[in-house]
Order: structure tokens, then C-alpha cells, then sequence
């Protein structure tokens, strides 16, 4: 009898830890998104979808800055951190934490823009002259340049004078000739081009790439080492089975229609962000141990 007791106790404590487990929410964290109420405005229906997916509560963690999440990350403060090809390689550096899905961009490169009345070319045709570039440590604003300029033969650090502005601001300089060029992604440049045209200011054939960098590395779901493999299994399996609903979830927000056109990955490989390391040597960080700017 008193093994039945002990038996049926073992059983309830079991039921009750489990339930415990079950009810302690998983925290994410965005990046490039600092408060509360900017995660639930681009994230809420997303998580809503992960939630019914994966039958777990989520719950947001805003972050100040990318260092600021690498170490939630890296003290099991947070569990899975959404965040792009530049942040990815410090935090996978600093936490060892674990990709889960890789969130497709399409059309997502960097670009270095000139006016086509100025006559250059190639970067080597503004060697020496202002560049404009966007936040420090973007990775397709300010690194992606940076490693196109590097591609073309030109040393970024002492071959130009690189400007980091605002994206319009640069824009507007690179019109007034207060810079030779911008370096931006292609969706910038795409988008600003067109407000040229429709407001008659520029037709497109007034702008000339000068320097295109590849295709950039996804962004990532990355998962700290201190998460449950259950856990990261069932959250990447709903990704696979319910890929539609989250993508139209996660396209709700505005600053997401970044990635319309997207798809989810699940076979990223650590290998395929050597070229966004090769970017820190570019600008003069070759350990990427740290994020630049913050």
C-alpha cells in the first residue's frame, strides 16, 4: 500500500512540474524593434499563428539594442531571438546559439548608387571621394557596401570617406553631388527611385548601379543553448507545416513587408554566413565579436 501511495504521489508531482513547465511562457526578442508596443504592432498576429502551431505561449522581451539581446540570449534571459545576417554571426560567436528557421528576403542585396550624368562606372571610378552609407553595422545599408567596395578592389577604409546617415539623407546628398555615391540595399534604392519618377523629379535612368553584392544571407530565428531541443524541434516543425499562415501573420506589420515574396528555410547552414564575416574584416572588425554602433 505504501508503495501505491508513493507511486500515485510520484505521479501527481510529475503531472504538476510538467504543468509548470508547460505554463512558463517562451520569450522572443526582435532585434531591430526596441518596445513593446512596436512587437506587438509587427508581431502579434505572427506569434498568435506560432502560438495555435505549436500549442506554447509566447511572450515578448523588448531588447534596447543587438548587444543588449546577445546577452539575454548568450544568460538564458530570452529564448529565441529574431535577427539579421550581421547580428547573427556576433551572437552566434558570443552565445553558440542554435539556428531554428532562416526568413527568406527576396531581392535582399546591397547596391552602391550614383547619379549617371556624373559618368562613373565602376567603384574604382570614386576612389577618394565621399560615400554615403546608412545606420553603422546594417548589414545591407552599411556592411554590404562596404564588402562591395572591398570586392571591387578598393580598400573601404582608406580608398573613400564613408558617410553613415540616414538613408534619405544620403539620398538627398548623393542628388545635391554633396557625395559621390550611396551604398544602400535594393529595396531602398527601388523604393526611392520610384518616388523620383512619380513626382517628376528624376526618371530612372537618371540613377546607375555602379557595384551589386550578392544575394544576402537570411534573416534568422536563433535559439539559445539553454532551450529545450523539444522545444526548438516543435517550434521549427511548425514553421514547415504551417508556413502560409505565417507568412501572412508576420505581413500584418508594416516594417515586415520587407518580406513579402519571403518563404521559410530549415536548412540554413552556419557556413553560408562567411561572406557577412568577411564584411566585419572589410570594415575593419575581422573578429565580429562585436556589433559596430552599438
Amino acid at each position: 500500500m505504501k508503495r501505491l501511495f508513493a507511486a500515485i504521489a510520484m505521479m501527481f508531482a510529475v503531472a504538476i512540474t510538467g504543468t509548470a513547465a508547460k505554463a512558463e511562457p517562451i520569450k522572443l526578442a526582435v532585434t531591430d524593434l526596441v518596445g513593446l508596443e512596436e512587437l506587438q504592432r509587427e508581431f502579434g498576429a505572427f506569434v498568435a499563428v506560432l502560438e495555435k502551431a505549436t500549442g506554447e505561449k509566447f511572450e515578448f522581451l523588448p531588447v534596447t539594442n543587438r548587444t543588449a539581446a546577445a546577452e539575454a540570449l548568450r544568460f538564458g534571459k530570452v529564448d529565441f531571438v529574431l535577427t539579421g545576417p550581421a547580428e547573427y554571426v556576433v551572437m552566434r560567436k558570443r552565445t553558440n546559439a542554435e539556428v531554428v528557421v532562416g526568413f527568406s528576403r527576396p531581392d535582399y542585396f546591397s547596391v552602391i548608387v550614383t547619379m549617371a550624368e556624373n559618368g562613373y562606372t565602376v567603384p574604382a571610378d570614386i576612389k577618394g571621394m565621399k560615400v554615403a552609407m546608412g545606420s553603422v553595422g546594417s548589414t545591407s545599408k552599411h556592411l554590404g557596401p562596404v564588402q562591395i567596395l572591398a570586392d571591387y578592389g578598393l580598400n573601404p577604409m582608406t580608398d573613400v570617406e564613408i558617410l553613415n546617415t540616414k538613408v534619405p539623407v544620403g539620398w538627398e546628398a548623393m542628388k545635391r553631388g554633396d557625395v559621390a555615391a550611396a551604398g544602400m540595399s535594393n529595396t531602398n534604392f527601388m523604393k526611392y527611385r520610384d518616388k523620383e519618377a512619380e513626382a517628376g523629379t528624376f526618371q530612372p535612368g537618371a540613377f546607375r548601379v555602379i557595384g551589386r553584392g550578392p544575394d544576402l544571407p537570411n534573416d534568422v530565428l536563433m535559439a539559445g543553448t539553454h532551450v529545450d531541443k523539444a522545444i526548438v524541434d516543435v517550434v521549427r516543425k511548425a514553421f514547415a507545416e504551417h508556413s502560409d499562415e505565417l507568412v501572412a501573420a508576420i505581413l500584418t506589420g508594416e516594417d515586415n513587408q520587407k518580406y513579402s515574396g519571403m518563404r521559410f528555410l530549415t536548412n540554413i547552414k552556419d557556413a553560408d554566413y562567411n561572406y557577412v564575416r568577411s564584411m566585419y574584416a572589410a570594415a575593419g572588425y575581422p573578429e565580429y565579436a562585436d556589433f559596430i554602433g552599438d
